[in-house]
Formats: structure tokens, C-alpha cells, sequence
């Protein structure tokens, strides 16, 4: 299990260094680590983006059909949004300085059917620990038809994933909410994940519970009660949300680790990793699309993932300089800084993966 795994200690030298050159840039600049008048607009516009639709659609302000689905994706960017640039942040402390804010805050989780207690361990706990590590990573866990890590079980049907990853991207929250935090919830509590992060499975149960019933009561209760549409065309619009949302998502977070020169480090026989924690994060973290500013803003910040993956407890709204600084320093200690110019590289780049591990091992 991922608490056995440890990280060398040698080559402590260069986080030590990045750290005090990061915490002199907040010093020196006078700012907080935390969020900043740009962070509060990007917050309340990406609940509008996803609470305005909604309304217009239940209170019949669109009647035309195409009119309410084109709603819906709206809503469907409105909901990535909201998990890129507010929840993200929340719940990994980095939001405001109060617990009690980041708290609520990341409760927007349950606020858009997820769980947040879930999301926390399989995020900040296993995958920004123990990145891109086989079997502990849920990122690049075994998914059937998807093969993310090259120690990862092989089948026929994989030489194809290049093609037709990207379909089954848009199904990535529709399958949290309906199906996975469920049974994840039911591992991490097997696993000893949720005690050890604090909580009671009796107290997760019933947040999860009561947050799934007030989600899918306004998202699909109301509007077959107020609308004149039959159930199947709220499923339908319903569907089309989570589709747009689970896409994008999708697209955001796999360039940052599953593309081409990244690399899948396995523990030794005792469990222990070749190299410390931070060069870890550089050897299997990429960026990408740093000059694309409207790009950059709408993620999160998530395209500066080795700034995020080195300092997850700062805002995402400060990753853009800190950059220069985590470059620099590598550099200095000989280390990689991977970065792909454009967005597109990055897919390109991932895609490129996709087709390495799906062919078939020489051992399969």
C-alpha cells in the first residue's frame, strides 16, 4: 500500500533552494500565497457560468430545445470551471488562509455531485504523493479499455486507444457521480485511507449521501417537475453536462503526466523510490501552454503543473511567476523542467503515449 512507499533522501538541496526562493518572491512582493482579487472574480463568473443556465432553463426563459441543450454545455463549462479554478484549489488549502473558507469552498464538490472527502484522498493524497506510481496513482490506474502506465495489464483492444481515448474523456464526471465515489469510498475505507485522513466511513456515508440527494433533486428532480419535457430529454441534457465537463477535464489533466518522456518510477523490493519527492514531481509532471493566456486563465493554472505539483498549497493565480523561478532552479541542479509550448503539443504529445502503450509489451 502507497503509506509502505518512501522517498530517498538524497538531493534534498534543490527543494530547499526553490523554497526559500519562492517564499522570498511572496516576502519580498508583499503578497499572500493564497487567493487575490483576480482569484475572487474567476470564482464568482465560473458559478455563473453554470448557475445562470440552469435558472434560464427551469424558469423557461429558453423553450426551444436546441436553445436548452445549448444551455447545457454552457453549463457543462461552467461545471469544469468550477472544478478547475475553485474546488481544486479549496480543497487543497490553498484558497484563503481560512480553513473554514477553504472548507466551504470545496464543498462546491458536493454542490456539483461529486464528494469531496473522496477527491481529496485520491487527489492530494495518492496522486500528488506518489505521481504516476503503478497502483497507488488512481490517475494511471488499470481502466479496462485504458491502458495509462506501461506496467499496467495489456489487452488487444488497447492498440486503438489513441482513437478512442478521447470518447470515453467526456465520460469522466458522469461516471464519478453515478458510479466510482461510491465505490471508492468503499475502498478507502477498506484500505484504512479514510481514518487515516481524519474521518469516519458512518460520516462520509451520510455527507456523500445527503449531497447526492439535494444534487440530483435540483438537477433532475425540478426540471422534470417545471419543464414541459419528458424525462428522457432532462436525462438527455443531463448526459450532455457532464459529457462537456468530464472532456475538458480529461484533456487537462492527462497531457500533464501521461505523454511522451514522462516517466512511471516503481519502488524497489523494500518499497523505496530511486529519488526524493520533489525531483519525483519534475521527472513525472509536464506543463504546457504557458503563452496562452485566456487558455491559462479557464484551467486554473493547471497547464503550470510542476509549479502546482511542487507548491499545491499556493494559489494557482501565482503559478504563472513562480514558473521563471522553479525553471531557473532546475536548470541550476541539472534537473528537467518539462514544457510543451502549446496546448496542442501537449495533446499531441499525450496522444503520442497513448499509441506507445497501447502497443503490444514484448512480454505480453
Amino acid at each position: 500500500m502507497a503509506p509502505n512507499l518512501k522517498f530517498a533522501n538524497h538531493q534534498q538541496d534543490f527543494f530547499t533552494t526553490l523554497s526559500q526562493r519562492v517564499n522570498q518572491y511572496f516576502k519580498s512582493n508583499g503578497i499572500e500565497r493564497t487567493a487575490n482579487s483576480e482569484m475572487v472574480f474567476k470564482t464568482i463568473f465560473m458559478f455563473m457560468l453554470y448557475f445562470i443556465p440552469y435558472f434560464v432553463i427551469i424558469s423557461g426563459g429558453v423553450t426551444n430545445i436546441w436553445w436548452q441543450l445549448g444551455m447545457c454545455v454552457v453549463m457543462g463549462l461552467g461545471l469544469a470551471g468550477i472544478g478547475l479554478s475553485v474546488m481544486h484549489d479549496a480543497n487543497h488549502g490553498s484558497y484563503s488562509t481560512k480553513n473554514w473558507v477553504n472548507n466551504l469552498l470545496g464543498l462546491s464538490l458536493n454542490l456539483v455531485g461529486g464528494h469531496a472527502f473522496n477527491w481529496k484522498v485520491q487527489h492530494n493524497v495518492l496522486h500528488h504523493t506518489y505521481t504516476n506510481v503503478h497502483e497507488v496513482d488512481e490517475d494511471i490506474s488499470p481502466r479496462g479499455v485504458l491502458r495509462m502506465a506501461p506496467t499496467s495489464r495489456w489487452i488487444p483492444i488497447h492498440r486503438y486507444q489513441h482513437m478512442y481515448a478521447w470518447v470515453f474523456y467526456g465520460l469522466m464526471t458522469f461516471v464519478w457521480v453515478l458510479a466510482k465515489d461510491f465505490s471508492r469510498l468503499v475502498k478507502y475505507e477498506k484500505d484504512g485511507l479514510v481514518k487515516r485522513n481524519k474521518s469516519t466511513a458512518a460520516a462520509e456515508w451520510s455527507a456523500m449521501l445527503v449531497s447526492k440527494a439535494l444534487y440530483f433533486g435540483y438537477i433532475l428532480v425540478v426540471p422534470m417537475l417545471l419543464l414541459p419535457l419528458a424525462w428522457w430529454q432532462v436525462l438527455i441534457g443531463f448526459f450532455v453536462m457532464h459529457y462537456v465537463a468530464g472532456f475538458i477535464l480529461a484533456i487537462i489533466f492527462q497531457p500533464a503526466h501521461v505523454v511522451d518522456g514522462t516517466e512511471y518510477p516503481l519502488p524497489d523490493g523494500d518499497g523505496k523510490l530511486e529519488n526524493n519527492w520533489a525531483i519525483h514531481q519534475l521527472l513525472t509532471t509536464t506543463n504546457f501552454g504557458h503563452k496562452e493566456k485566456l487558455f491559462s486563465w479557464y484551467v486554473g493554472g493547471l497547464n503550470y503543473q510542476v509549479e502546482h505539483h511542487l507548491f499545491p498549497n499556493v494559489c494557482h493565480v501565482h503559478y504563472r511567476k513562480l514558473a521563471t523561478i522553479v525553471e531557473q532552479t532546475a536548470a541550476e541542479f541539472g534537473l528537467p523542467y518539462k514544457t510543451k509550448e502549446r496546448f496542442w503539443d501537449a495533446l499531441v504529445a499525450h496522444a503520442r503515449q497513448l499509441k506507445m502503450l497501447g502497443a503490444r509489451p514484448v512480454t505480453a
